[in-house]
């Protein structure tokens, strides 16, 4: 591990740190940190009770976000690759739309942790699709995943806007907003229960960083080393469906986040998963919250506030594109 390479995850801690007191501290009712620690204080009831738990969920998603999102770049050594673009974000929606629409989000604790099952299988089935997909299909693997990806992605988002038209104009817009991405105020049994799958998800992407940095050596160099390629492959994709699966019950479709961090801190630090999945972790947490700090303030002046899942389109598409062209004009390679 270069000495480089030994400051990404304090300074990824630094970033939340900051931007998680920024998120607390900014919004549109002016608080502050020091007169919420007095619990008589409308400032306490603020903070605590409505920024707090959606900072703590921009947390937890954003970490899943981009920890997925290195995991599957890592897994098929592309920078491209990650759950928006390959269907499991679709399939997640696909699933929890469908559970959302059948009453599954109702106030008892099985009716409520429905959502998230439904999404975890909709994400397995949209990830099961596409490897059967790609493993049936000519050319590379990378280059089929990615096709297969995109095609299963299309297909759950027209499942999704069919079963639109079925429902009423009210749960419709409901759902459209749902789809776009947002962060709410969750409750603590969500949040928990959100925090324990990414928890679970993650635990077993770090388990596997040594041995994604091995496999991206070649398959058959990873196999004369040891490593059990396919079932790599199988739990690495598991762990993503999980996580993504969760996080798309609890706050819709939101992309660029597992594509820009991951893609960042690489070009920054290098390919090592070790120090990229820890990083991806606490940076993407950072984002997302920044993300949500900069839609809530929009606030002022729209009047509204847009979606987080637009924020970060609209923020990491430019920046994405601003770290892949570079120099003369040249697009950098993988």
């Amino acid at each position: 591990m270069s000495r480089s390479s030994r400051t990404a995850i304090p300074l990824a801690a630094a970033a939340l740190a900051c931007v998680s007191l920024a998120a607390l501290a900014f919004g549109t009712e002016p608080v502050s940190l020091s007169r919420a620690l007095d619990t008589t204080t409308i400032d306490h009831v603020i903070v605590v009770t409505v920024r707090l738990p959606r900072v703590l969920l921009g947390m937890v998603a954003g970490a899943g976000l981009s920890l997925a999102g290195a995991a599957l770049q890592a897994l098929l050594r592309n920078p491209l690759a990650e759950p928006y673009v390959l269907g499991v974000s679709g399939g997640s929606a696909f699933g929890a739309t469908v559970a959302l629409l059948a009453g599954a989000a109702t106030t008892t604790w099985l009716g409520a942790s429905l959502v998230p099952l439904a999404a975890l299988v909709g994400g397995l089935a949209a990830t099961a699709l596409v490897w059967s997909l790609a493993s049936a299909a000519a050319g590379t693997r990378t280059t089929s995943v990615l096709l297969a990806g995109v095609v299963v992605n299309a297909i759950a988002s027209a499942l999704i806007t069919f079963l639109k038209t079925l429902v009423s104009p009210a749960k419709a817009q409901e759902l459209l907003f749902w789809l776009v991405g947002f962060l709410d105020v969750p409750s603590t049994r969500a949040l928990a229960a959100l925090a324990a799958y990414v928890a679970l998800g993650a635990a077993l992407l770090l388990r596997d960083a040594g041995r994604l940095n091995v496999l991206a050596l070649g398959e058959d160099a990873a196999a004369h080393l040891g490593v059990e390629v396919r079932a790599l492959e199988l739990r690495v994709l598991l762990a993503c469906s999980l996580v993504i699966g969760a996080i798309v019950s609890a706050t819709g479709l939101i992309g660029f986040v597992g594509l820009v961090v991951p893609h960042v801190l690489r070009r920054l630090y290098g390919p090592d998963t070790r120090v990229i999945f820890p990083a991806s972790l606490l940076l993407g947490g950072a984002t997302l919250v920044a993300c949500d700090l900069v839609s809530r303030g929009a606030f002022r002046l729209l009047h509204t506030e847009p979606p987080v899942g637009a924020v970060t389109a609209l923020l990491g598409g430019p920046l994405f594109l601003f770290v892949l062209v570079r120099g003369r004009g040249g697009v950098v390679a993988p």
